[in-house]
């Protein structure tokens, strides 16, 4: 989302999130696995376990179940920010435009063309005449315009993309085919607005859009590829094929999303067919599997990263700090040692096992043209005697115990939550307590079910953190402006991580209204030169995605980007719009006429290079946002 103000919601405890985000948590796996992960063990999966065939409902219908790890936030595209549920609508909605799964630059999407003024303040959208929402009504150009007015004019309406209309001045229909969107300022999003475009005629009927989680009727009127039939939560979501869809009906009777708590049911259902495709492996999983009949792994470079977050001192835009985060992380010397005494390293080699790649910049390699890397003076390496050379000068001197002491002469102990389903958090949670031990400073690892609570109350030192990066950069860089903060410490603002820096937000307001792309590129990087010196996010690892899907149930499924992508959480609706069922006699038909498609005889795809890949872009948001 953007620079300008993200307009907020009052504090909904209903609705899980700190992290209401598109941000893409691993599996969750079970404590023998983070035990084995740790150990860096494999845990040997039954191979004995019968390899069943097309997994079908008792009616006969073909059904492709997609085990999930993550609850949904909501299904009100208004709302959602999870990565689970913005990949939801995804395939239920569509967006003015979307993102070739080959390379990801722009394609059509609900806008078959469009045209920006000369001075780029008015941007034209022609809307495709063979969209039909799912009820059978024609979807038009009102149906943007009223998507995108509801958000410019209700703040719970801008929950989840806000940032994206902050800058509309003024929008219209003045025809079933034609939408006219107004600006203020140019922006350079404007192809990559990634807003679902609901049924006014369905969504006009709403009234309190902070409550209204669009899951109590079914099914849902949409117009992408898909439509929601049935959702229990954290049980399933259940999906049956638009016929109508202009691109082509999908291939499979119905999708299901499976939830499943811990990953190694998740992995063992797989086995058994239970379920057909699961993502987030780990380690000591994706080596079993390689193994398994009728078991194909993807490992991939991802799009997301993994960092350590330290809390600046929570507050909100009208001034007020809340949270009790640590005083001693607001001194950048403090922040600056901790990360010297942070492994990368040990933390690819040991945790992930090579299923990722070193941390650099905030944006991930996948994405090359924003990827930035610190110059040689800049790094912040990993050196212990270093870190307590830093903490001497800055005062922080050790205790006859061994401790190190902050300036009010209490010894320095510092918090991190951690997601207690995420054994990659608690491997890396061990490795930094020995590290910092060593330094004389304190850490309790806080692993915890939920972690929005004490995140959106400030009540942390320092977190695991992780985003889904989208191909256009915009909206994970937005989460860190002083505009992201909280209205008020009772409200929930599009931030992450309480970062407010007038030198980073004079640059994102530069980049958001760059149309070179050169120039713009040049822009985030700077932005993340900036968030690194500042040390408030320290990037550790790019992790792969590594997720494996049943081939006697999927017979060829679409990749993005094709050279060597992933398939769970991408930027569009490719993958699951894309599956072929194993039986099926007319090959891969219409629904894989994109991007590579992986077959029963294909070889897995595996990353030779991790360091070179093609040049994308991504969305969370989106996430994660997703």
């Amino acid at each position: 989302m953007v620079e300008r103000v993200f307009p907020r919601t009052p504090r909904q405890p209903a609705r899980q999130s700190v992290r209401q985000r598109p941000r893409l948590r691993l599996l969750l796996a079970s404590g023998a696995a983070s035990a084995a992960l740790v150990a860096g063990t494999v845990i040997p999966l039954n191979p004995l376990l019968p390899a069943p065939q097309q997994a079908q409902a008792a009616d006969g219908k073909k059904v492709l179940t997609v085990a999930v790890s993550q609850s949904v936030d909501s299904l009100s595209p208004f709302l959602a920010q999870k990565l689970v549920s913005t990949s939801v609508h995804r395939l239920t909605y569509e967006y003015l435009t979307n993102y070739d799964p080959k390379d990801a630059h722009t394609v059509p999407g609900f806008a078959t063309a469009w045209e920006p003024s000369a001075d780029k303040l008015t941007w034209t959208f022609t809307i495709r005449k063979d969209s039909k929402w799912s009820d059978g009504v024609q979807a038009t150009a009102e149906d943007a315009a009223w998507t995108f007015n509801k958000m410019m004019t209700d703040e719970n309406a801008a929950t989840a993309n806000g940032s994206f209309t902050s800058n509309f001045k003024k929008v219209t229909a003045p025809d079933p085919e034609t939408l006219v969107v107004e600006l203020n300022k140019p922006q350079a999003t404007m192809t990559a607005l990634d807003v679902p475009i609901v049924p006014k005629h369905i969504w006009e009927k709403v009234g309190d859009f902070s409550k209204f989680n669009n899951d109590k009727q079914f099914p849902i009127v949409g117009n992408g590829p898909f439509v929601i039939t049935d959702f229990k939560v954290d049980q399933y979501i259940k999906l049956k094929p638009n016929k109508d869809f202009w691109r082509g009906a999908p291939k499979f009777d119905e999708l299901v999303l499976k939830y499943y708590k811990d990953g190694d049911a998740a992995v063992a259902a797989l086995q058994k067919g239970e379920v057909s495709f699961t993502s987030g492996l780990t380690p000591a999983q994706a080596a079993a599997l390689k193994s398994a009949g009728n078991i194909k792994v993807n490992d991939a470079p991802g799009r997301r990263f993994y960092a350590l977050a330290t809390n600046p001192g929570a507050r909100s835009k009208d001034g007020k700090k809340f949270g009790n985060g640590h005083a001693a992380l607001l001194d950048p010397a403090v922040r600056k040692a901790l990360f010297q005494a942070v492994d990368r390293k040990t933390v690819i080699d040991k945790v992930f096992q090579g299923h990722a790649v070193e941390g650099k910049g905030y944006i991930p390699p996948r994405f090359s043209a924003y990827f930035w890397e610190p110059s040689a003076d800049q790094t912040i390496a990993y050196d212990p005697a270093e870190a307590a050379r830093t903490l001497d000068a800055a005062g922080y001197t050790k205790n006859a115990a061994g401790k190190r002491v902050g300036k009010d002469g209490k010894p320095l102990d510092f918090r991190i939550l951690c997601h207690a389903t995420d054994p990659n958090d608690k491997a890396i949670g061990k490795y930094l307590q020995e590290w910092w031990g060593e330094l004389g400073i304190g850490l309790k690892v806080e692993c915890l079910d939920n972690v929005s609570d004490p995140w959106l109350a400030g009540d942390y030192d320092l977190a695991f953190d992780g985003w889904s990066v989208n191909p256009d950069p915009d909206y994970v860089l937005s989460i860190h402006t002083c505009g992201a903060l909280p209205a008020t410490p009772k409200d929930s603002g599009a931030t992450d991580n309480f970062i407010c820096d007038k030198q980073y937000d004079g640059l994102y307001a530069q980049q958001s209204a760059e149309y070179d792309p050169a120039k713009r590129a040049e822009l985030v990087k700077q932005m993340e030169s900036r968030l690194y010196d500042t040390g408030y996010m320290n990037v550790m690892a790019y992790p792969n995605a590594v997720e494996a899907y049943r081939t006697d149930q999927i017979k060829s499924i679409t990749t993005m980007p094709e050279a060597a992508g992933n398939l769970w959480g991408q930027d569009g609706y490719w993958s699951w719009w894309s599956a072929v069922p194993a039986d099926d006699g007319g090959g891969s038909g219409s629904s894989s006429s994109t991007g590579v498609v992986i077959g029963i005889g294909a070889s897995v795809v595996v990353v030779a290079a991790l360091g070179l890949f093609v040049v994308m872009r991504r969305r969370s948001t989106a996430e994660d946002r997703e």
